[in-house]
């Protein structure tokens, strides 16, 4: 078996369809059973919009689930001087939607300070957006607000009232409130100075008299006591819920707001009393976090939404360099809205992966012998391992990019190592390498993909008679074998 790649090859048609596309005399696709139907794309197996950033300059962003047939979007301006909103019938189509300013805060006084994290949500067929806000004699007196709308178009701000306070029993530094309903009650969450907790905030619950105010006690659930969450600052912040698989799943974002910024997970049963603090349950690592290869640096204070298909989808914000501009990362604009997509492990856990960065629609490669089980990279060599909790989600991520070899060709770029692609080396070691230049790179990093049943066969073009195979938990390359040498994406 021959890894190199011949210059008559290369000539004829820089290893495209007018390259080499004969196998034994016949041409490659009578060698592989066609699928019936139209296999998706591989946009629409990810299914979530892959612009990135999906909104510029909006820190905090928060997406609505869909609302007669509308996404709606608002987050933080850099100028922190006002609410806006924007619609639009997709997730895509948020980008480039114009932007209303449905409140602007006064010159003086209460609410003349910092307007930070607004969330938009329907409540009983009204919209009421909560955000924080600090005083204009004192921009860091936070305390929070919500204002309500009756029109049906949160855009509109001739809907818009005045703000009212949601007060706590305390009057401290306090922000970044969510509300979600569960069996029937409806929550508030928050972050909080608590006066008698040498933290800068932990994170509060309570359950809702009305859009306006809590009732009872508020019970602190998660308080920055892990290492991760104290750098810079010991916060626990910018909560957000999803309940799913059985479980209350909630997500908050820790420490200062540079690149040391990540989301940490908290979790309590469907059955549990949200209400006792016991029902709750840490992660003791961050489970979003800076990315140096990706270059997303400080992922977090995200929200969740759906796309119009019901994939889960993860909404946050990052900055594109590690630094920030100026002498407080607050007063840096460029931290951007960003989505992705939010998966779950065949145990029902959540699994965030890492902060993605640019590129086109990702996908998991699954050989169909066994459908449990994902091509993973580790220490850059590729195996196929059963679906777990602890398998990370990024090792088993790839994009589909246009080939080394030429027209006709793909090569497989790895998402947590995008300067890596899938290579047979000359040895038939199946890993993930930086790009080289010529001929012989081009070949083993290169391949056709043949539609196959529900997935494809992934032919080297360096050797056209060779194909990635599943062999015991290797991947490993060979000639066609079976179920062994197809692989289905999701």
């Amino acid at each position: 078996m021959s890894f190199e790649i011949s210059r008559r090859a290369l000539l004829r048609g820089g290893l495209g369809l007018g390259g080499v596309t004969l196998l034994g005399g016949v041409p490659l696709a009578a060698h592989s059973a066609t699928a019936a139907t139209p296999l998706p794309t591989d946009a629409e197996v990810y299914g979530v919009p892959t612009t990135s950033p999906l909104v510029l300059n909006r820190a905090d962003p928060f997406i609505t689930m869909p609302t007669n047939g509308m996404y709606y979007f608002t987050g933080s301006v850099p100028e922190y001087d006002r609410l806006v909103v924007r619609g639009a019938s997709t997730i895509a189509g948020l980008t480039d939607a114009p932007e209303s300013v449905v409140w602007r805060r006064p010159t003086t006084g209460t609410m003349g300070g910092h307007i930070w994290a607004p969330e938009l949500h329907r409540i009983d067929g009204r919209w009421y957006i909560y955000f924080a806000a600090g005083d204009s004699s004192n921009v860091f007196a936070i305390k929070m607000y919500a204002i309500e709308s009756t029109l049906e178009d949160p855009r509109d701000p001739a809907g818009w009232g005045t703000p009212r306070e949601v007060t706590t029993p305390w009057g401290s530094f306090k922000l970044d409130a969510t509300t979600f309903t569960h069996r029937g009650r409806r929550y508030y969450v928050w972050a909080q100075a608590e006066p008698e907790i040498s933290v800068n905030t932990s994170l509060y619950i309570a359950e809702m008299a009305s859009p306006w105010a809590i009732k009872g006690e508020p019970r602190r659930i998660s308080t920055p006591t892990l290492a991760w969450e104290r750098q810079g600052f010991a916060v626990n912040e910018g909560a957000a819920v999803l309940v799913r698989n059985g479980r209350v799943w909630m997500t908050y974002s820790a420490s200062a707001t540079d690149h040391r910024y990540a989301m940490g997970l908290l979790w309590a049963d469907e059955d549990a009393d949200l209400l006792d603090e016991l029902s709750w349950h840490k992660s003791p690592d961050p489970v979003f976090v800076t990315n140096e290869q990706t270059k997303q640096y400080g992922p977090g204070h995200n929200s969740f939404t759906v796309t119009e298909d019901g994939t889960d989808v993860l909404v946050y914000h990052a900055r594109d360099y590690t630094g920030y501009i100026g002498s407080d990362p607050l007063y840096d604009p460029n931290r951007h809205a960003r989505v992705q997509k939010l998966y779950w492990s065949r145990d029902g856990m959540p699994l965030f992966g890492v902060p993605v960065g640019k590129g086109g629609p990702i996908v998991r490669l699954s050989p169909t012998d066994d459908k449990h089980t994902f091509v993973r990279h580790f220490a850059y060599v590729l195996s196929v391992e059963e679906d777990s909790d602890n398998l990370p989600l990024g090792d088993t991520q790839f994009r589909f990019v246009t080939g080394f070899a030429g027209p006709g060709t793909e090569s497989i770029q790895s998402v947590n190592y995008p300067d890596r692609y899938i290579r047979v080396t000359s040895t038939g070691e199946v890993r993930i390498d930086p790009f080289e230049g010529g001929s012989a790179y081009a070949g083993q990093a290169s391949f056709r993909r043949i539609p196959a049943k529900k997935g494809y066969q992934l032919q080297l073009v360096g050797d056209p008679a060779t194909y990635l195979l599943h062999d015991k938990g290797r991947l490993t390359v060979g000639a066609l074998a079976g179920n062994r040498s197809i692989f289905e994406l999701s």
